[in-house]
């Protein structure tokens, strides 16, 4: 049998880890061994209040089956404090899940600027400032797993969730930046969009529909891609419901147009079924391998 995955001696902060995703990712995480920062702000699911109890709750269940862990109820956009807080109770940082977040639904017409702040501040300022407190203590150490969370809602976009949406996008887009910078310090750094029941999903989905999908099928893909024998990066993987799928982009071949006298919109127009063709799509991983098309019109040098 294959050895079970283990992570002692590392240490773990979790965002949003009172209830949910975020403490099932800690509690698995600390039941392999692994040291647990339970970060959550105690907030509702619209962002509202402070509370320490969720997250001391799941340090308690930790202790409890003999874990170790600790309570911290900073908000992500002070990063630093969570990565300060980490530090000075375990005295080092390996993993990071940056699960926190919130929904504020709005139908884009209705929606004010709060609405789009709100949001931004918690899903992708806060992922920015908890990876960016912890990067240095990474890098030095030459190990470093990242988990950032985006959402089904970020891929492929959801009426009244227009502010939720584009921070989700973005946050892949944030995975694949520091997978390129992190890759050589072993850093390695994965998108996961996961479909699980949860405080928030519950505001969207009913019970019925929430009941397949348990928050402890999404866990063990989040712990594989943090664990020293992955070497995943810049990943973007759906789960829920016990099935786990990876995306990637794709792109049609597209069509060169004749530029000898400029380029017209009938020109577009004409060759619109080429540009669009999916038949034989490519799928570039990589900026160099996404900037094949220009290289080819530049040539050499």
């Amino acid at each position: 049998m294959t050895a079970p995955f283990r992570y002692d001696g590392r240490v773990a902060l979790v965002t949003g880890a009172g209830g949910g995703l975020g403490r099932t990712h800690a509690l698995l995480l600390a039941a392999r061994g692994a040291k647990v920062v339970v970060n959550d702000l105690g907030s509702g699911p619209a962002g509202d209040g402070v509370d320490i109890g969720p997250a001391q709750k799941v340090v308690n269940e930790i202790t409890a089956a003999g874990g170790e862990a600790a309570a911290n109820t900073d908000s992500v956009t002070e990063g630093h404090r969570l990565v300060e807080a980490t530090l000075d109770r375990f005295g080092r940082i390996d993993i990071l899940i940056n699960n926190a977040g919130f929904l504020r639904d709005v139908a884009f017409h209705n929606m004010k600027e709060s609405d789009w702040n709100d949001i931004y501040q918690v899903h992708l300022y806060g992922a920015f400032r908890v990876a960016h407190a912890a990067w240095p203590h990474l890098r030095k150490q030459a190990f470093g797993r990242v988990i950032n969370t985006s959402s089904a809602a970020g891929i492929y976009g959801n009426f009244g969730q227009t502010n939720y949406s584009s921070m989700k996008l973005a946050v892949h887009g944030f995975t694949q930046a520091l997978a390129v910078e992190g890759r050589s310090k072993n850093i390695l750094v994965n998108t996961i969009a996961p479909a699980a029941d949860s405080r928030l999903t519950r505001t969207v989905m009913s019970e019925e529909q929430l009941k397949p999908m348990q928050p402890d099928y999404v866990s063990p893909l989040a712990a594989y891609l943090c664990h020293e024998k992955c070497q995943e990066t810049g990943g973007l993987f759906e789960v829920g419901g016990g099935w786990v799928g990876k995306l990637r982009w794709e792109r049609t071949l597209g069509a060169y147009l004749p530029t000898q006298n400029g380029i017209s919109i009938e020109d577009i127009d004409a060759a619109w079924t080429k540009i669009s063709d999916f038949s034989g799509a490519e799928h570039p991983g990589s900026m160099a391998e996404g900037g094949k098309p220009f290289a080819k019109i530049m040539g050499p040098g």
